[in-house]
């Protein structure tokens, strides 16, 4: 564990990332494992840690979404009936720590370039959900997400609106709904293998919950600050630099 004086700026740039991930629809689970990265905590730390915030924090998340009417059943289903049982096969996957983050720090590319808005742009055009092709990429995101510890909105999100089956809004609240039993999941896997929650997770729960919260509140009310999603898009980059680039 970092020292103290390491951890309460840990727990201020915690809430900051709930924040701006709520407000695009996610948990927040590659922020998390970023940040974590930075303050150098074990991996088997990270991994729970992450899935445990990304539960509570995706569901806010959802439920502001869901009230604001924004969910399409037809665009959730078809890609969580593989990625449930995925998630779950991919807890119990264990990396040796060198290759998790270096696979870590290439799937943080995906929410830089989202808040950086070079990926997931608004579009007119929505097509049909070619659900075959969604099975395949609902069992992928998932065991991805199983073998990490995310929930995959970070991968699902792009796709979705690269592919044109949803809007922004709709996307969001897909993709915060998937991330919630993505991560449900993942984090069974993780427990019936015998892994052991840390207890601090439970002070960073609160404080995640509060800024996740407040930034799905802000979504809904079409708030945007994009100096801040700078900002967590530099931490980003410098947190996957760091993972690509360890050599221990």
């Amino acid at each position: 564990m970092p020292e103290q004086g390491s951890i309460w700026l840990f727990v201020q740039l915690l809430f900051i990332v709930a924040f701006l991930y709520a407000s695009v629809g996610h948990g927040g689970a590659s922020g998390y494992l970023a940040l974590m990265a930075l303050f150098s905590f074990a991996p088997s730390v990270m991994k729970s840690s992450s899935l445990m915030l990304n539960i509570f924090v995706s569901l806010i998340s959802f439920y502001q979404y869901y009230k604001g009417g924004h969910f399409k059943w037809k665009l959730f289903w078809p890609f969580i009936i593989t990625s449930i049982p995925a998630s779950f096969i991919g807890a119990y996957i264990t990396l040796d720590a060198l290759v998790y983050k270096k696979i870590l720090g290439v799937l943080l590319v995906f929410p830089i370039l989202r808040l950086l808005g070079i990926i997931g742009k608004k579009s007119d055009e929505i097509k049909e959900v070619r659900w075959m092709w969604a099975l395949l990429i609902g069992a992928i995101i998932g065991l991805l997400s199983g073998i990490i510890g995310i929930g995959g909105g970070i991968i699902l999100s792009p796709v979705i609106l690269l592919l044109h089956w949803g809007n922004m809004k709709q996307t969001a609240a897909v993709s915060a709904l998937f991330i919630f039993v993505n991560s449900i999941s993942g984090l069974s896997g993780l427990l019936l293998k015998g892994t052991v929650i840390d207890n601090h997770v439970y002070i960073w729960l609160l404080i995640a919950m509060a800024g996740g919260a407040l930034g799905a509140y802000f979504a809904r009310q079409q708030f945007s600050n994009q100096v801040l999603k700078v900002l967590l898009a530099v931490v980003l980059v410098i947190a996957s630099i760091k993972l690509l680039t360890v050599d221990k």
